[in-house]
């Protein structure tokens, strides 16, 4: 039996978590852009940091299991 959840998470995480798909952190223009479609080195810092986070937080300190088959 395969656990699938750290694939699930991280694909998940990565579509949310993309800089400039739904939100931009720092933006360019201001803080925070939404729908912008761009992004600089600071958003993708800043997004890698919030990425390993919640993915450390969601399979490792919550210990969440999706097993198939």
């Amino acid at each position: 039996m395969a656990d699938w959840a750290p694939v699930v998470v991280g694909v998940v995480l990565f579509v949310v978590l993309s800089p400039g798909l739904l939100l931009e952190l720092p933006g360019t223009h201001r803080h925070v852009d939404f729908g912008s479609f761009r992004t600089n080195g600071k958003a993708i810092f800043v997004h890698t940091l919030i990425f390993f986070a919640a993915f450390a937080i969601l399979t490792l300190a919550l210990h969440l299991h999706i097993y198939t088959g």
